[in-house]
């Protein structure tokens, strides 16, 4: 039975930094700088631009993107895929569904589910913090915007759900082999 709860919760926690990493890829909200009646936000896909009172003028990259930020976008999306394919295995692995009946595969699929999102907290935490780093060198007026803060919870939680399991199926896998010999 504590199994399962373990398993019910690192597939919320693993969801929740999912939902991170979207929210961290989308919003134009990695950087933030305000200079006079100016404020400026910039993501990994576009920057917006908002003049007083005025409206906000978002332009898109497009292909004129540095090499640092595509750099950012492919380790984002790529934590994002491996963050959905650990959670697939995760759910279709765990003990409270039966979608799968092999009992054997079931172990292996959750190890397999928490090294998905081990690596994927790792891939999302690399380009929040390398962004966060280069920002020391930036001019005066620029701070780190929300993204980079979802950025890093989202790579806590998600490496914390790998590790859990790391440790459910280390603590399964030994129970097992004592009832062996």
């Amino acid at each position: 039975m504590a199994r399962k709860a373990i398993q019910i919760v690192c597939v919320v926690l693993g969801a929740i930094g999912l939902i991170g990493v979207i929210i961290c890829c989308a919003l134009p909200e990695w950087l933030v700088g305000y200079e006079d009646d100016k404020e400026v936000h910039v993501g990994l896909w576009m920057a917006c631009v908002k003049q007083g009172t005025g409206p906000q003028v978002c332009a898109s990259y497009g292909s004129q993107a540095s090499a640092q930020i595509q750099a950012c976008r492919a380790l984002t999306i790529i934590s994002f895929i491996l963050c959905g394919l650990g959670l697939l295995l995760l759910i279709f692995g765990s003990d409270f569904t039966p979608c799968v009946q092999n009992q054997d595969a079931k172990p292996k699929m959750i190890k397999a589910a928490a090294v998905g999102l081990i690596l994927a907290g790792m891939l999302v935490i690399i380009p929040v913090r390398w962004f966060s780093n280069n920002i020391g060198n930036a001019a005066e007026g620029l701070m780190l915007g929300a993204s980079i803060y979802v950025g890093y919870i989202a790579g806590v939680l998600m490496i914390l759900s790998g590790v859990l399991l790391c440790y459910l199926s280390r603590s399964r896998s030994s129970n097992y082999h004592q009832l062996q010999s």
